[in-house]
């Protein structure tokens, strides 16, 4: 299966009226992206939904695999969470690659606060397609 994208991905796309639209580059081996909790990202009323969190992780993740050449998809996303994160707080997503065993790419990420509190992680098991 060879993967495409679009500008409607619900974490990326920039067309996506409802979407996260965030932006990746790389500082150094990590990927990175960065995004505002806005109002509508709540669950609990004042906190970020943990699945629009979770869902930055995995996107970060995954697209850290895109841009080093990989073509996989997430076969496994484990996610932890260490504290919430209130409505208007800027949330740092960095993602590095852990282990390679074709077909599979093992990959975590972490979630931090501006002050560089850690708020969440997340490992994930990819397989090539």
């Amino acid at each position: 299966m060879k993967l495409g994208m679009n500008d409607m991905c619900f974490a990326c796309g920039r067309e996506n009226p409802i979407g996260l639209k965030l932006s990746f580059g790389f500082d150094g081996d990590e990927y990175a992206t960065t995004f505002r909790v806005r109002p509508e990202y709540q669950g609990w009323t004042g906190i970020v939904h943990g699945g629009l969190l979770a869902t930055a992780l995995d996107e970060t993740m995954a697209r850290l695999l895109w841009a080093k050449g990989f073509n996989a998809i997430t076969a496994r996303l484990e996610a932890r969470f260490h504290q919430p994160v209130s409505v208007g707080e800027v949330v740092g997503i960095r993602a590095r690659i852990t282990r390679q065993r074709p077909p599979v790419v093992e990959t975590t990420a972490e979630a931090r606060l501006t002050d560089g509190t850690l708020v969440a992680e997340a490992k994930a098991v990819s397989m090539q397609t």
